[in-house]
């Protein structure tokens, strides 16, 4: 029984607890992926890479805290829109801001691009599901152009 007492450095008890409550912000899955999960890893490549290592060959992405958080199915969704979506920013870019991205994605892992490269072309689940023929050979011939820059 709270009513208007007095609490914690003469804040009213309801106020305090809306005061509480209302610092919690609540995302959608694809938010909390974006500028939780993401937001970290460097380059955009280096996000492609990262989310289609959480595809497995059954096409099912794994994120045990994003599945946890918001629920297997809204989860999904926000992997596999996360996924469209890098690829398609890759694929709207000039081929000099990828070749600074592929610098940038190369670095956290302790290689040189040229490697970083080669390692994203022997790769075989780079792409999201269903990405269509045209963007599988655009993004093959951006791979391929890449390769020629480094």
């Amino acid at each position: 029984m709270c009513g208007r007492q007095v609490i914690a450095d003469q804040v009213p008890c309801n106020d305090f607890i809306f005061r509480k409550r209302n610092k919690m912000t609540l995302k959608s899955a694809f938010e909390d992926l974006t500028e939780t999960t993401l937001h970290p890893i460097s380059g955009m490549l280096g996000k492609l890479d990262y989310l289609s290592s959480l595809r497995r060959a059954t096409g099912y992405y794994e994120h045990w805290g994003l599945g946890r958080v918001h629920g297997e199915l809204a989860a999904q969704r926000a992997l596999a829109e996360a996924h469209r979506s890098m690829l398609s920013r890759i694929l709207r870019l000039p081929l000099q801001r990828l070749v600074e991205d592929l610098e940038l994605s190369s670095q956290p892992k302790g290689i040189t691009p040229a490697v970083y490269l080669q390692n994203l072309r022997l790769r075989t689940d780079l792409l999201p599901p269903e990405p269509g023929a045209a963007s599988a050979r655009h993004f093959n011939s951006v791979l391929h152009a890449l390769s020629s820059l480094t």
